[in-house]
């Protein structure tokens, strides 16, 4: 399903969603990746993109899955994305994902 590769920082912020249970954070990247390739979920991040990266929020993974958790839209996405990027120091470096 992963390809053998995940983006530490989507685990992270999965299993924080989730107050770190992980069963329940397996089910929602699950629904996730089938959530990304629906009803051009994918498609429609790429026409926001250039306001996420506005916002210093350049982890499209992230960007993508706030997309999908804030369905409601009472919370916009750019906005839940940048809070967590200032918040919890995402996006990893490069040099801590190649230890995962």
């Amino acid at each position: 399903m992963w390809n053998h590769q995940i983006d530490a920082n989507l685990i992270y912020d999965a299993l924080n969603c989730c107050k770190k249970d992980v069963n329940l954070t397996i089910q929602l990247l699950f629904k996730f990746e089938q959530w990304k390739f629906r009803d051009n979920n994918k498609q429609n991040y790429k026409k926001k993109i250039n306001e996420f990266l506005e916002k210093r929020c350049c982890n499209h993974n992230i960007n993508l899955f706030h997309m999908f958790c804030v369905k409601d839209k009472t919370v916009d996405a750019i906005k839940l994305s940048t809070v967590i990027t200032v918040n919890d120091g995402l996006p990893f470096a490069g040099k801590d994902t190649k230890y995962l």
